[in-house]
């Protein structure tokens, strides 16, 4: 992933107005100091100090002594690619932890999606599915400047399709509050993709504060999970709708990452970034040993946390002192990944995924879920459609295709190791 020209010289321009600003300030009195500190504090949250600042800026207390009492919606989104790897860690560990959580699903229809019927067993908490046909979305003149088709697979197409997914499963739980006249106290957000080795954390739920994951920030931040209570959920989903304000506030040439940091900035939510138990399962192929702005791929087996960095099964190919080098060379601001106490481990992703990928994963993974892993590379079509029927059945409200087209598209034209091109 590379940034462009523009985008480049707006990161370099604030990071030099901060280093500026920081030996400044080194200069002055303690008093003027302490002044000056909570003149920024209350400034806009464009100035260079604001990321620095909101983080901190937290007033919530611990899940443990919120999220009783309060109704959570977990919001699963993107592809299905690798959700037989993906899926029994998700319900395991984010699913089964909350148990009493409402489940929304917003996932496009194509040659992966029958892997989603490994749901089946959390079906009666499904609030709302919705697996559609995507289509192309129009690609204004605003998102032109705005956006940056630089590092995203689909251009600025993929990109509003993933802004679409976010936001849609926004509409799908204000709808669903609509028709039962009641609020959300928190929403999850996180995406089908990602393998879990833990249950979220307790600092992972802040009132007034966004949670993100820490690292992989990619000039702005980490917009692979998402943990909010409901005011900030409502800005934090919104990727589609806030384009236009920051287009008339100038700024030009943002990826996924940085624009997600913009919005939130320009409606004065803050946010905090905290290390979480999952990654991201990739097959997509970077240059080994990342440097600079390269992308790590961690191992799967990683102790972690992995804070939603990409990942595969693989026999690490550099820990230790290895994976500490590595790291150390990467910046901060881009794809950087916390390496210390031998948390990280890393894959060599510049070539496809191993042989023998399956028995790395299995081992790291478990039993329970090598198992269904490898009942799903069995799967028919009766026993795909089968599953759905009972989703559909047991959910709240479901609209997808029929069963029989979503197992077909997949089963029957099932390559080895199949996954999806999907943003």
């Amino acid at each position: 992933m590379k940034q462009g020209r523009g985008f480049r010289h707006h990161l370099a321009a604030a990071f030099t107005g901060f280093v500026d600003l920081r030996s400044v300030l080194a200069l002055l009195p303690p008093c003027v100091l302490f002044l000056t500190f909570l003149t920024l504090s209350s400034s806009s949250s464009d100035s260079p100090l604001a990321g620095i600042l909101r983080p901190s800026s937290s007033d919530g207390l611990p899940a443990a002594g919120i999220t009783n009492g309060s109704r959570i919606a977990i919001c699963l989104v993107g592809g299905s690619r690798r959700f037989e790897l993906t899926g029994p860690s998700l319900v395991r560990h984010l699913l089964g932890e909350y148990r009493e959580a409402d489940v929304f699903l917003h996932s496009p229809l194509d040659g992966d999606a029958y892997k989603l019927s490994l749901l089946k067993e959390v079906a009666p908490r499904i609030s709302a599915a919705r697996i559609f046909s995507p289509w192309a979305l129009p690609v204004t003149a605003a998102h032109k400047l705005v956006l940056t088709a630089t590092g995203s697979p689909n251009g600025i197409q993929g990109l509003l399709q993933y802004f679409n997914l976010v936001e849609g499963c926004l509409r799908m739980i204000k709808k669903h509050e609509s028709r039962r006249n009641f609020t959300y106290g928190w929403i999850i957000r996180t995406r089908l993709d990602g393998y879990w080795s833990a249950t979220l954390g307790p600092e992972a739920f802040r009132r007034g504060v966004y949670v993100v994951p820490a690292g992989s920030r990619y000039g702005g931040l980490n917009d692979r999970l998402g943990v909010g209570d409901r005011a900030t959920s409502e800005v934090a989903l919104s990727r589609l709708s806030l384009l236009p304000r920051l287009d008339r506030a100038g700024l030009r040439l943002l990826n996924s990452e940085s624009a997600f940091r913009a919005q939130l900035a320009r409606s004065r939510v803050a946010w905090r970034e905290v290390r979480a138990p999952f990654c991201v399962v990739s097959d997509r192929r970077y240059r080994f040993p990342p440097v600079a702005n390269g992308v790590p791929v961690a191992a799967m087996g990683s102790p972690g946390p992995l804070s939603g960095a990409k990942c595969r099964p693989c026999q690490p190919a550099c820990a230790g002192s290895c994976a500490a080098k590595v790291a150390k060379g990467l910046d901060p601001r881009w794809s950087w990944t916390e390496w210390r106490n031998d948390s990280l481990r890393l894959c060599d992703a510049s070539h496809g995924w191993a042989e023998g990928w399956e028995r790395v994963f299995d081992r790291v993974a478990g039993a329970e879920a090598a198992a269904k892993r490898r009942k799903m590379a069995r799967l028919d079509v009766a026993t795909c459609a089968e599953d759905f029927k009972v989703m559909r059945e047991k959910a709240a409200r479901w609209e997808s295709p029929p069963a029989k087209e979503i197992c077909r598209l997949g089963l029957l034209r099932r390559p080895a190791n199949s996954t999806t091109k999907f943003a």
